[in-house]
């Protein structure tokens, strides 16, 4: 029986990440499906994330995340929810770090860096290592992530791979 320490995996993101991907069994192959990926998927990536942003704003309890300041933007904020609109130039530069995460999902190599660049992507949504003003409820960052795995596993289907090539890829996304 394999044994991991429990309390690491709490604060080390790294050994956290390792231990998740060996769980589900994520491997070189898989990173190598996602790489692959890359240049069939670039020309979907905007309206994969307009789909998402499309999404969001349908429901007023996720929408209203997005009137506080993000990190980064300095420019003038909506007034309210109401007058918050998808062409608003703070909705614009989430649209534009969205789509560089989805790029970096199939581009960057998962190595420590990337472990480190996908923990603070989600450590800024929590009071603890964002602004408690940004604090996106648990189910609701569920429900987006199970969002976006749908529209990835969409636009993989849509790009009429040679059959094991498109399982491979399925996989490499689902881990």
């Amino acid at each position: 029986m394999r044994r991991v320490d429990e309390s690491l995996l709490e604060i080390n993101p790294v050994a956290r990440f390792r231990w998740v991907a060996d769980f589900m069994r994520f491997d070189d192959s898989d990173e190598a499906a996602l790489h692959a990926a890359a240049p069939l998927l670039a020309p979907v990536v905007r309206s994969l994330v307009d789909a998402v942003y499309q999404r969001l704003f349908a429901w007023a309890s996720v929408k209203r995340h997005f009137v506080p300041r993000q990190s980064g933007y300095e420019e003038a904020l909506p007034s309210d929810v109401a007058s918050l609109e998808p062409e608003h130039e703070m909705i614009q530069f989430r649209k534009r770090h969205l789509a560089r995460y989805l790029v970096a999902l199939v581009t960057r190599p998962y190595d420590d860096a990337m472990v480190q660049f996908l923990d603070r992507v989600g450590a800024i949504r929590t009071p603890e290592a964002g602004s408690p003003a940004a604090h996106v409820p648990l189910v609701q960052m569920k429900a987006l992530i199970g969002f976006v795995s749908d529209a990835v596993l969409q636009a993989v289907l849509s790009l009429n791979l040679d059959r094991a090539v498109e399982m491979r890829t399925l996989w490499a996304f689902n881990s």
